[in-house]
């Protein structure tokens, strides 16, 4: 039976359970359950990672834990009882687990690693902590450090700040709200600001010396050196290294490591340096032999310096290597160091190029115990310690130090009868007053053991020698007193024996006779001559000898002597015990002088501080026995004394010698009437206060009065004591008296001078320390009357000193932090007179810091859910006295501008300072105006004062505190509405205020919601009275809108968005406060409710608000708020009979929140939504159908539904590392949305300025250009004024058309598109015209111009266009299931093209193949991306048919304004016949129809129409056919009018085709079609068949002409291989049937694309015949058409491997091209070459292979876009819609590449640019057509000019200089009169058999060869060609060609040269001329739907989208 548990509640499971057993609760080892039932060692319970599981488990698998249970029953809450520390670590340990692994996702590698390693730590000293054998010191010491890293960990991870008081967290319910919010500052003060430690330690390790030439030992001696003020800062560090340089004691760690310690941080500078002094030991010349002298000798050796500056980083200097410099002159050697620090080491010499001194270096901060706990490795294994020279800056009381330093100055030393100077070595002893020598009292420095002697180093012959070396003697105080210092000097011999011999001395007396020590200075000895054998031990024989110079103990002629030579020490004393002070000793001796008492007593204020603290008690004990003594005499004395050293004790140095009067105050103080003199001098001063003229001697006795009345308090407790309290009363009449003085100097106005009010201030600040005193003596009560009144008598006037006003508040301010305050009894008396002054100066808005500290700390004394009556009554005085003023002191101060752009932080300050805070005083009340306007410009109020926070924690404190009670006083309180009404507006704007993201920094989460819980309950207590007292007829607007914005912004903020919350998070905060987002909702559901018809005030402008609440993806919420939609729309369709206003509002708010980041997949459902909704209300949808308006209301809900989903799609593509393309996509979709069906022309023109930011970011100038056109065409020419929109001023319209018209130039001319340019310039030009504006019309002109020349001129690339599909429910809803076709970018082909497109969805699944998706692939949960390559089909034919027309020129024309795109798939239909292919290769041909044309204002547009035709495969071999013919021509004319040197291209292309057709090319033609059975089968194919008899005859035609050319040009190397092009000519002849070729020729003459000569400028007429005569000069080369691109692909590929054997070419048709020495392609025809496995649908004579490889057959099932198994549309023909059978002599190529060996490859590429209008001026308004947009591309004007109906003409009149003979043009072919070409690839190539390396885009592109117009022409001078069946000819209708890419040729001369002679054309190919110009082309048509004519019209696939009305944009 399962029984609830009582105790067993909480455990941590110990083994992993799967839960296999029914009812089983899944558990992994580590989890904490909470048990709720047991039964037969079975628990039943939840793991607490998922509540909502409950199971069972085996008890045995969980370890129980003690725990406290709140709640008890169903709702129960367990809180384990361990240690909060641990818990936290628990539960931060468990949050970090799943954050540190996505730190590995997102590649932070460094802050993984790092925070791993503090993990490991944290659980480290987690068990530490669970072992619980931690002694109390370390267990705080490990708690601090655990709570150090979880507060780094959660800023790390950008978790919440978790506020702590002793390292445990705290509940924000246990303590009030200013503790809480002070405990959040002060952690997130230490976090951003480290304090700066006061004390500083350099830790120094040597590590070796470096040097050439050692082999002695070494003493290395390192210091500290002020080189400012010349002088040595520390102590000596000193070591010893041996031979070789390295430490002699490695083992012993302090004797070659040091920490100089107590720098202050004064000594941080970059003149401090560290200077080491090196010694050598051993012989007096340092390359004396060995065997010379047996002696040692210190000797000096060299010297290194560094600046400390270079430490100053912070950083740790290992392994630095010091310079070490040797000192030539050794006289200098005492102030080398100096030297070298001033640059001057030029006279010493560096001890080696590579020598130096190894050191480590490292500056540490904090006081040293500090270091000694955090660097305790250091000191584990031992450092010696060098302390600075004399005491540190601070002196600890107890410190016990008796140094005395000696410095070895210098000696003067006479000859002594030797021709040389002495070598002399000082010997220093300290002899006791016994005469025995101190041992082990002479420290040469830290790191070596103390001595019994010194010897100095020796100076080489030196009679003046200066040592300047410092020694510590660190002898015991009782040692001092008769003990002296002896100096022995000797002679060094440097002889072989060295030795050492005696010839003077000198000593000096550490004390004098009356106690004093040796006087700190440089002492002058005298030295004593003497025998080299004389015995000194016996010290009486020389003391009574004088010691010092001018110091001499009677008349000795022995010491006169002496007086020559001289030896000077300098000595400096540093003892907390001795002292060389003498008035300090006659003080402290005042019993044997009691007539120098007075003297002693007024010299006590000369003696330094230091001395008198050191005899802190002694001195002491002193003044109150002379007080004793004589209180009558020497009181008033005494007292000054006392309070000079009171007072010294406040400065820094001495300050932590406080706790030693205290002791002394408590323990020693002896002097038990002392109180009745303090009292008395004390009054006696406060009395003269107001008289005195100078009072600074009086501002010194109140600045002392703390300890005054602590020594007046502990007297009379002695006296009390020892007399049982007697007079009692006579004490606290004398202190009433005093008090009394007190308040009397107090409440005195300064008149004049300042000086009273400085005493005044004096005595407030140090008053409140009074009071601890006091209360020892009296009740406390008495204290607090006492206290009130003094603090009562202050002047309240407002015109007092500003200080003393501050100073006021600050003595206020300490009360209320005293102990005093915090008695209940006492506070409730003082609680009056602290709020009064409170009042006053937030009345002033004066000293707001000081005044929010003493409000702080008011309510920290007062917690929460306090139901004390004190308590309660307390909060009555407070609300009624500062609610109000608090509420507009933080209005105020929120109000005020901010400067500057800095951190919106407010910290708690610890406020000591006198001054207080400046501003602009508003004097008396604030008028609630002010409240007005902040209610109206609510969330803009910019946030200025840094203590804004701890006045938003007093306030939520008093809220907090409030309970019904005091509310209903307060609002009881307002006398009238108005009063009520602006306090509610006050609070409303305070709140609105306060749940401002910037109030607090963003980690004080727990401060947030704290303020949000006080918040939401204080609106709930002032909703009420808002329903009472302002509805129905009251009805305010103002206040009811300020309840609703507050109510929204309170819902909306970020830290109560808890889906954003950490799991454990979440469920913290739900149980501690609950969702408060859903109570504010229901309120709001609740107040609106009451509005009944009063909503109206608030529709539309509540729309948004509400709107941006269901944004909230909290579903509750959601619930209660929509059907207050479904009443807005009621409310306005009964007031307006429609919702319109509701409808835009929703629409314009729901673009604004939904950009900002708000709303989720489920909101687009919402609206739309049968979910019951909150309570008795059905669905939105429900509600709105039962409704009249039903049909409006749905069709905006599906309207809104669908704006949504646009804007949701829009938001995700405008993520941060969403691809460009992806976000204009999503951009256009949405624009063509706000234009089309919400006709919102304000947010249209913004997402057009969104759009066109993108595109410029992605470098779309062209499509930048078309965007910012779409503004520009809302506008007119006009002088009406538009308001600021967006980044444009304040201007006119015109003024704004004219700024948008120079934009868009711009980005046409860096888009390249410069024909759109020129229309603009027009246009703009004719305004400037107009308004006469020459200057501006000039600039125009000239600009027109500049775009004229770049047309010429530059280069420009043809772009590739693809089809892409996007199928499948995972694409945004702007691309799903939906085909679109995009312009690629320059260079880029299909296999670059389709990864960028998996690129930018990486998601995405590429189909393998072409054929359209079924249905599963549309409703697939997943991403389908189908892309192939497509060909653009020009709609104007005008200008690409034009003879004459620059290929710079038709190349726009090509790819350009393109509507209409192709793609073919070849495929067998029926059975396929294996020996001849071609009769069932049928080709599918997909044509695709764009809602826009490209390019525009994207580079991809939605396919609006798809149309499918199949080519039979006559049809197929007739394209294939004229291709092959057209490449021909082409390259027949490019060789002979040289525009190529290498005639390599054309060699190939003979050769593929001529081989093909002997090896049974175009024979497998003649087979397939031209027998019976065919004929008879297919009886409507009879002018196919006859068209395609007349392409093989005219093929052969071309092949003899070529053959012509070629032998005229052929290198000599090649010769037999054209001799075999010739004979296999005749070969083909022979099976074509062709016997008598000159007729046919003559009868069928064979056009070339150039076409019918015209009369052009810069040309002239030619004609050229093979063997090189100009017959007629032609146009000029510009206007040339253009001509095929090449590779060397475009030969079979048997025809390749020949040609590859005769030139030693490899067969690689990539490699044939690229070593041809002139290139005829670009280096884009590198990727064009097809793989050799594409299979050809030509016949053999098109592609040198016979049969079609069964592994390429293509069809639907097989067809796919691998690049190298595609199907090859290039080579199938493409028919010819009958309205583009033109003139067949204006055929033309422009986009074929010419072949020019002066271009480079990337030269010969040219740019796609968009279409344009046309260049007529005078019918511009035509092109712009109605909707205004450009459609038509410009067609440069030309003179009038008449046409021939047969044909073109070239005029023979004649004409400029030649050009180029290379650029010569050709004479045309003439056709038969039924001849006619269609476009179409040239079959024998790789690249024509599906090259083009760019997959699908192989089947739908002409490769090589490719007309872009064509011409029907009846050739009146010719007669019928006769075919083989005699039928007639008509035409053959098809569809538009095909484009190709273009080379343009490089910009030659404007005039022609004939240097060399053209080739003749034979006789029978030559054309007769006539002297009629052709015609001009008319100028494409201004609308799309009238580009084609007479049934060739494009068929309009359906309406276009609605352009907006033809209003003139207000923006």
């Amino acid at each position: 039976m399962w029984i609830p548990t009582e105790h067993e509640k909480y455990g941590v499971v110990i083994a992993s359970f799967r839960g296999t057993v029914p009812y089983g609760l899944s558990l992994e080892i580590g989890d904490t359950v909470q048990i709720l039932e047991k039964c037969d060692g079975w628990y039943r319970g939840f793991a607490l990672k998922n509540p909502n599981i409950k199971g069972i488990f085996p008890s045995s698998y969980v370890h129980l834990k003690n725990a406290c249970v709140k709640n008890k029953g169903q709702f129960e809450m367990v809180i384990p009882t361990e240690d909060s520390v641990i818990t936290e670590m628990t539960s931060t340990l468990r949050d970090w687990g799943t954050m540190w692994k996505q730190l590995y996702v997102r590649n932070e590698g460094d802050l993984f690693h790092r925070l791993w390693h503090i993990m490991n730590e944290i659980l480290d000293l987690r068990r530490q902590v669970l072992v619980g054998h931690l002694t109390h010191d370390r267990m705080k010491d490990v708690k601090r450090h655990i709570t150090a890293r979880l507060d780094w960990g959660n800023e790390q991870l950008g978790l919440d700040l978790v506020p702590r008081k002793e390292y445990a967290m705290v509940d924000p319910e246990d303590i009030s709200i200013t503790e809480l919010y002070r405990l959040m500052e002060h952690r997130h003060r230490k976090k951003d600001t480290p304090v700066q430690a006061s004390s500083h330690h350099l830790f120094v390790q040597m590590k070796s010396l470096m040097c050439s030439n050692l082999g002695e030992e070494l003493e290395v001696i390192f210091s500290l050196f002020d080189s400012k003020e010349n002088r040595p800062i520390s102590e000596r560090f000193f070591l010893r290294l041996n031979r070789n340089g390295l430490p002699k004691a490695p083992d012993k760690p302090e004797r070659h490591c040091s920490l100089f310690v107590d720098l202050g941080s004064s000594e941080l500078r970059k003149d401090i340096y560290i200077t080491v002094h090196i010694i050598r030991i051993g012989r007096m010349g340092a390359g004396e032999k060995k065997n010379a002298c047996s002696v040692q000798y210190r000797r000096p050796f060299g010297c290194a310096v560094l600046s400390i500056a270079d430490l100053l980083t912070g950083e740790t200097k290992d392994d630095l290597i010091l310079k070490v410099y040797m000192c030539n002159t050794e006289s200098e050697w005492y102030q080398i160091h100096e030297n070298i620090i001033k640059k001057l080491n030029a006279r010493y010499n560096l001890t080696g190029s590579n020598a130096g001194l190894a050191v480590s270096l490292q500056l540490l901060h904090g006081d040293i115990e500090q270091i000694r706990r955090e660097y305790s490795s250091v000191f584990s294994h031992g450092v010696s310690i060098t302390r600075k020279l004399g005491f540190s800056n601070i002196i600890m009381p107890g410190e016990m130090r008796n140094d005395l330093y000696i410095t070895i100055e210098r000696g003067e030393f006479e000859k002594g009868g030797k021709s040389v100077a002495r070598n002399v070595e000082v010997t220093m002893f300290i002899v006791d007053s016994s005469g025995q020598t101190l041992k082990d009292f002479i420290s040469f420095g830290s790191g070596e053991p103390p001595a019994s002697e010194y010897h100095s180093f020796v100076l080489y012959h030196n009679n003046s020698p200066r040592w300047s070396e410092l020694l510590k003697l660190p002898i015991p105080v009782d040692k001092f007193r008769g003990a002296h210092i002896r100096f022995e000097f000797r002679r060094c011999s440097t002889k072989e024996k060295g030795e050492k011999k005696l010839f003077g001395f000198s000593f000096v007396p550490l004390m004098q006779e009356d106690g004093r020590t040796l006087p700190d200075g440089t002492h002058e000895l005298i030295v004593h001559k003497c025998e080299e054998n004389t015995n000194l031990q016996d010290t009486t024989r020389y003391l009574k000898l004088p010691f010092s110079k001018g110091i001499f103990l009677g008349n000795n002629n022995q010491a006169m002597k002496a007086t020559k030579e001289s030896f000077c020490i300098t000595s400096f004393l540093c003892s907390t015990k001795l002292t060389q002070n003498g008035d300090m000793l006659d003080l402290l001796k005042w019993r044997t002088h009691p007539d120098k008492i007075t003297g002693c007593l007024s010299k006590l204020k000369e003696i330094d501080g230091s001395e008198i603290v050191k005899f802190l008690q002694d001195t002491l004990d002193t003044l109150f026995g002379i007080l004793d003594e004589n209180s009558q005499k020497y009181g008033s004395k005494v007292f000054d004394s006392l309070v000079h050293i009171i007072n010294l004790l406040q400065d820094s140095k001495f300050h932590h010698f406080k706790p030693v009067m205290d002791t002394y105050i408590e323990s020693h103080f002896a002097g038990a009437l002392a109180y009745r003199d303090l009292i008395k001098v004390l009054k006696w001063y406060v009395d003269r206060i107001t008289e005195a003229e100078r009072q600074e001697h009086i501002q010194e006795v109140l600045k002392a009065q703390e300890y005054i009345f602590k020594y007046i308090v502990q007297s009379r407790r002695l006296f009390s004591l020892a007399t049982g309290g007697q007079n009692e009363e006579e004490f606290r009449c004398c202190i009433q008296e005093l008090l009394m003085s007190v308040r009397f100097f107090l409440s005195q106005e300064s008149k004049g001078s300042g000086a009273l009010s400085q005493s005044q201030a004096v005595f407030l600040s140090s008053f409140p320390a009074v009071y601890s005193e006091l209360l020892k003596l009296f009740d406390v009560r008495e204290v607090a009357n006492l206290v009130q009144d003094t603090l009562g008598s202050l002047p309240t006037i407002l015109h007092v000193d500003d200080s003393l006003q501050a100073i006021k508040l600050q003595c206020i301010g300490k009360t209320v932090e005293s102990q005093l305050y915090t008695n209940p009894d006492s506070r409730y008396i003082l609680l009056p007179v602290v709020l009064h002054h409170l009042h006053i100066h937030l009345q002033e808005q004066k000293d707001l810091i000081m005044c929010a500290r003493i409000l702080s700390n008011v309510f920290c004394l007062i917690k929460k859910n306090s139901s004390e009556k004190s308590v309660l009554e307390e909060i009555d005085v407070i609300v009624a006295s500062l609610l109000d003023i608090l509420l507009r002191t933080i209005l105020e101060i929120t109000s005020r501008p901010q400067p500057s752009s800095s951190a919106m932080r407010f910290q708690f300050q610890d406020v000591t300072r006198t001054g207080f805070l400046n501003r602009e005083s508003s004097h008396g009340s604030t008028t609630l105006s002010t409240f007005s306007v902040c209610a109206d410009t609510y969330g803009k109020v910019p946030m200025t004062s840094r203590h804004t926070g701890e006045f938003v924690a007093c306030l939520l404190s008093l809220l907090r505190q409030m309970t019904d009670r005091h509310y209903q006083q307060l609002l009881d309180s307002f006398n009238t509405k108005e009063e009520l009404r602006d306090f509610l507006l006050q609070i409303f704007t305070v709140f609105r205020i306060l749940i401002r993201p910037e109030m607090f920094p963003k980690d004080w989460t727990v401060m947030r919601l704290v303020a949000n819980n006080v918040i939401i309950t204080t609106v709930l207590y002032l909703s009420d009275a808002l329903r009472k007292n302002f509805l129905n007829e009251n009805l305010d607007y103002k206040i009811w809108d300020s309840y609703f914005y507050l109510a929204v912004i309170f819902i909306n903020q970020l830290c109560l968005q808890l889906e954003m919350f950490t799991p454990s998070k979440k469920k913290k905060v739900l149980e501690k406060y609950g969702d408060m987002r859903v109570t504010m909702g229901c309120e709001i559901f609740s107040m609106w409710q009451n509005l009944g018809e009063h909503k109206l005030h608030f529709i539309p402008a509540l729309i948004g608000p509400f709107l941006e609440v269901t944004l909230i993806p909290q579903p509750d919420l959601r619930n209660v708020m929509i059907p207050i939609f479904h009443d807005m729309m009621d409310w306005e369709q009964r007031r307006s009979g429609n919702f319109k206003q509701v409808e835009a509002k929703l629409i314009d708010k729901l673009d604004s929140l939904m950009s900002e980041g708000k709303g989720d997949e489920t909101y687009r459902e919402l609206f739309n939504s049968i979910i019951p909704l909150f309570g008795p209300y059905p669905s939105l949808l429900k509600k709105i159908e039962r409704e009249t308006w039903r049909e409006s209301g749905v069709s905006l809900i599906a309207t809104v539904t669908r704006l949504m989903e646009r804007l949701l799609d829009y938001r995700d593509c405008m993520k941060m590392g969403e691809v460009d393309g992806k976000k204009i996509g999503c951009t256009v979709s949405l624009l063509n949305f706000y234009k089309t069906e919400l006709n919102k022309e304000e947010m249209y023109i913004r997402y057009i300025h969104k759009l066109y930011d993108l595109h410029l970011k992605a470098q779309n100038f062209t499509e930048a250009a078309y965007t910012l056109l779409l503004y520009d065409e809302l506008l007119e020419w006009s002088d009406r004024p538009l308001r600021e929109f967006l980044t444009y001023p304040m201007q006119t319209e015109w003024q704004r058309k004219e700024h948008l018209h120079l934009t868009i130039i711009q980005n046409f001319d860096r888009g390249k598109c410069w024909e759109n340019g020129i229309i603009l310039c027009r246009k703009i030009a004719e305004q400037y015209e107009s308004y006469y504006d020459y200057r501006n019309l000039s600039k125009m002109r000239m600009m027109e111009a500049s775009l004229y020349d770049k047309i010429m001129d530059q280069q420009r690339l043809e772009p590739e266009f693809f089809r892409v599909g996007f199928y499948g429910k995972k694409f945004p809803f702007f691309l799903r299931n939906k085909e679109f076709v995009c312009r690629g970018h320059d260079y880029e082909r299909l296999e670059a093209f389709q990864q960028r497109m998996l690129n930018e969805f990486p998601h995405a699944i590429a189909m393998q193949h072409a054929n359209q998706p079924d249905e599963t692939i549309f409703q697939a949960e997943a991403q389908y991306l189908q892309i192939y390559a497509v060909t653009p089909i020009p709609e104007s034919q005008e200008v690409l048919q034009r003879e004459g027309v620059p290929d710079n020129i038709k190349s726009f024309y090509k790819v350009n304004h393109i509507w209409k795109f192709r793609y073919d798939r070849p495929f067998h239909k029926g059975t396929k016949d294996k020996e001849n292919e071609f009769k069932s290769l049928w080709v599918e041909r997909t044509s695709l129809y764009l809602v826009q044309s490209l390019p525009g204002i994207s580079r991809w547009f939605e396919v609006e129409k798809r149309e499918v035709v199949e080519m039979s495969p006559l049809e197929n071999a007739i394209e294939v056919l004229e291709n092959k013919n057209q490449q021909l021509k082409t390259l027949i004319s490019q060789c002979q009018t040289r525009q190529m040197q290498n005639i390599n291209p054309l060699t190939m292309c003979l050769n593929g085709v001529i081989d093909a057709a002997v090896n049974g090319g175009v024979s497998r033609y003649q087979e397939a079609f031209f027998v019976k059975e065919y004929i008879l089968s297919h009886p409507e194919d009879g002018e196919k068949i006859a068209r395609l008899r007349e392409l093989m005859l005219e093929q052969a035609q071309i092949l003899e002409f070529g053959l012509a050319v070629h032998e005229k040009f052929v290198p000599q190397d090649m010769r037999p291989l054209h001799k075999k092009l010739v004979d296999q000519f005749f070969v083909m002849k022979s099976s074509l049937g062709i016997q008598e070729f000159s007729a046919c020729m003559q009868a069928s003459p064979v056009h070339f694309p150039n076409g019918s000569p015209r009369v052009c400028r810069n040309s002239a007429p030619a004609s050229v015949s093979p063997d090189g005569t100009r017959v007629i000069p032609r146009r000029s080369p510009l206007s040339y058409p253009a001509v095929n691109r090449y590779s060397s692909s475009s030969l079979s590929s048997q025809a390749s491997a020949e040609v590859s054997n005769i030139t030693g070419q490899s067969e690689s048709s990539d490699e044939v091209f690229n070593m041809q020495p002139s290139p005829s392609t670009s280096s884009l025809s590198s990727t064009h070459s097809a793989s050799p496995n594409v299979t050809s649908s030509a016949p053999s004579s098109a592609r040198a292979s016979p049969l079609l490889s069964d592994k390429h057959k293509h069809s639907r099932e097989n067809s796919c876009l691998s690049p190298r198994e595609r199907p090859c549309s290039a080579i199938y023909p493409t028919p010819v819609e009958p309205s583009q059978r033109m003139l067949f002599n204006h055929i033309g190529d422009g986009a074929l590449p010419r072949s020019d060996p002066n271009l480079s490859a990337p030269e010969k590429a040219v740019n796609p640019t968009p279409s344009s209008w046309s260049l007529d001026s005078g019918k511009e308004a035509k092109n712009m057509s109605d909707s205004g947009k450009l459609i038509s591309p410009p067609v440069p004007p030309r003179p009038t000019q008449t046409a021939s109906p047969a044909r073109h003409t070239t005029s023979v009149s004649p004409s400029p200089a030649g050009r180029s003979p290379l650029k010569g043009s050709v004479q045309s072919f003439t056709p038969s009169p039924v001849e006619y070409h269609s476009p179409g690839l040239i079959s024998n190539s790789p690249v024509l058999s599906g090259s083009y390396s760019s997959g699908i885009s192989s089947l739908s592109r002409c490769s090589t060869s490719e007309t872009s117009g064509f011409e029907n022409q009846v050739n009146e001078q010719s007669a019928p060609l006769p075919v083989p069946v005699p039928v007639p000819v008509p035409s053959y209708g098809g569809e538009e060609p095909v484009r190709k890419e273009s080379k343009t040729p490089p910009p030659y001369s404007v005039y022609e040269r004939t240097l060399r002679r053209p080739i003749p054309l034979p006789h029978s190919l030559s054309i007769p001329v006539t002297s009629e110009p052709p015609a001009l082309p008319p100028k494409p048509l201004a609308a799309r739907s009238s580009h084609l004519e007479n049934g060739a019209r494009r068929t309009d696939p359906g309406p276009r989208p609605r352009p907006l009305p033809r209003k003139v944009s207000q923006l």
